[in-house]
């Protein structure tokens, strides 16, 4: 897992280093240093680089200082002298590399900063480090549409200047980075909100052999899931088994409006290894799923008179549905009365439970003021997972504003430690998704934009279902088997972005899908593992 930290996080593990005896005049040369590689993979001839009037500037300063060296012309924009920066460490090693052949500019006008970056081949960002939130103010609201109107690609040290890096929030004078370069943990805010638009590529200075003890004593906003940590969620099919022993999955999904939704929830589940997969479905869409998926058993349930499930579809489900290893409730099933009941009536139910969808909808609308304000409705022995978008996220917590990574993981964190159990976690969906537990948060290897299409998320829920169904242990961590249900998902994107195009993909294209991505998931895991043992 690589750590993904805040802020204070950052401040306490800088704390930690100083004392065990790194200096952070040696963390800004290791900074400066790595800050320097990144712009060398450019082989530039000329580089400017802007300089803070912190120690985000002072690593700028220390990688001059080094590409000067190397034979590489250093301009550094400044808006003070050297000797009025108001960070010692930084005013000490902007000193040091005036003493040499780096050259300054001191509070140039826009036309000479654009004539300056107009000969560059490489810009170095360092004018706001992660201290900053609020507005940008002079001279920086000049110099950063300055910087993002030039050509030559631009390395920003730690966080692209104007960005928030605890919330990921950008400001309107926000850097639009190529790369951003970063030594000790990548922060939470380049992966939040606005960050991924203007972080570009991330870069992680490897000091994790160094800090590894250090990390241990700082809370982790996120841990990043990487391939080798999926290898407890691998797992052969054993020999002469029947397809009730690989695991089986009812998909209590569907609704005369949206009988697609119970469709790609099934296939899916079936797609990702569960031998046996049926659906309950109102009555009024059995047919039509029965003869789109004739390998899939279809269960006809009482429906009300908008083809939704009816008061008596609950009675029928609570007999069939604890002879599943895993029941999936939520896609298309609309907040009817009747769909409520079945939510309610599956939670008290002792069968490994997945919600998604219209199931969350039902549960928001049940807890008025709130799903953490009421833990007794979902807490339980069994097994629960949730896989909210935002919007559903919003609406299942108390005085609910999700909008991004950073307030997703806050949210799902009130429901999960409301109720304290163990064994439940919430997968909030984004263009970053987090899994998130009692006690840790993942982050999965995101996918395609191609993935923000209507019925993508029926048929991650189906995934996950598929996986847990297949369970032939109690898995490591719940948030780990979410994670690898994630990725699986993420690869399939990717596999019918290449197919179908970035703009083109629909969520029927993804279920034939899975099995390609599941094999290079696994393909990815045994390499990580190989290389971890030639090392």
């Amino acid at each position: 897992m690589r750590p993904v930290l805040d802020t204070d996080a950052i401040r306490r593990l800088e704390d930690i280093i100083e004392k065990e005896g790194t200096s952070r005049a040696e963390l800004m040369e290791l900074a400066g240093e790595f800050v320097a590689s990144v712009a060398l993979e450019y082989k530039p001839k000329r580089v400017v680089a802007l300089a803070g009037f912190g120690n985000n500037g002072g690593d700028a300063w220390v990688a001059a200082d080094i590409l000067q060296h190397k034979g590489v012309h250093v301009d550094v924009v400044t808006p003070v002298e050297p000797d009025e920066i108001p960070a010692a460490l930084a005013r000490h090693v902007a000193r040091r590399s005036a003493g040499r052949d780096v050259a300054i500019t001191v509070g140039p006008s826009k036309d000479e900063l654009a004539e300056l970056l107009d000969s560059a081949d490489v810009i170095i960002d360092a004018m706001l480090g992660i201290g900053f939130h609020g507005t940008v103010r002079a001279p920086f609201t000049i110099w950063i549409p300055t910087v993002n109107a030039a050509s030559a690609p631009v390395v920003s040290v730690d966080v692209p200047s104007g960005l928030n890096v605890e919330t990921g929030i950008a400001s309107d004078a926000c850097i639009h980075a190529d790369i951003t370069a970063t030594l000790l943990a990548e922060k939470i805010g380049l992966f939040s909100a606005g960050g991924p638009g203007c972080a570009g590529e991330i870069r992680c200075g490897s000091l994790y052999a160094q800090i590894a003890d250090a990390l241990t004593e700082v809370d982790k906003a996120a841990e990043f899931v990487e391939p080798a940590d999926l290898a407890p969620c691998l797992q052969d099919i054993p020999p002469h088994v029947d397809k009730y022993a690989r695991g089986s999955v009812l998909v209590v999904a569907g609704s005369s409006a949206y009988p697609g939704a119970a469709m790609l929830a099934a296939q899916a589940a079936a797609r990702a290894g569960a031998g046996y997969v049926a659906v309950a479905t109102p009555e009024t869409c059995a047919n039509l799923i029965r003869m789109a998926l004739p390998s899939i058993p279809v269960i006809a349930v009482p429906a009300d008179a908008r083809g939704s499930f009816g008061a008596a579809a609950k009675s029928v489900i609570s007999e069939i549905a604890e002879k599943y290893d895993c029941v999936l409730c939520g896609p298309g099933i609309t907040t009817a009365a009747g769909s409520a009941g079945i939510v309610t009536m599956l939670l008290e139910m002792n069968v490994p439970l997945i919600l998604d969808a219209d199931a969350l909808n039902c549960l928001s609308r049940v807890t008025i003021d709130g799903l953490d304000s009421l833990p007794e409705v979902y807490r339980r022995e069994a097994p629960l997972l949730l896989t909210p978008h935002y919007r559903e996220l919003a609406r299942l917590v108390s005085e609910g504003d999700v909008h991004d990574l950073v307030s997703s993981i806050q949210a799902a964190q009130k429901i999960l430690w409301a109720a304290g159990s163990s064994n439940m976690a919430i997968v909030a969906k984004g263009p970053t998704t987090a899994v998130v537990g009692v006690e840790q948060v993942f982050i999965p290897q995101a996918g395609p934009v191609a993935l923000a299409t209507a019925g993508s998320g029926d048929v991650l829920a189906g995934i996950l279902a598929g996986i847990v169904a297949t369970l032939q242990d109690e898995p490591e961590s719940w948030e780990l088997l979410a994670s690898y249900a994630v990725t699986i998902h993420s690869q399939t994107g990717y596999l019918a972005a290449s197919t179908y195009g970035s703009r083109s993909v629909m969520a029927s294209d993804l279920p034939d899908l899975i099995g390609p991505a599941l094999q290079l998931v696994e393909d990815e895991v045994l390499e990580a593992l190989a290389r971890g043992k030639e090392a």
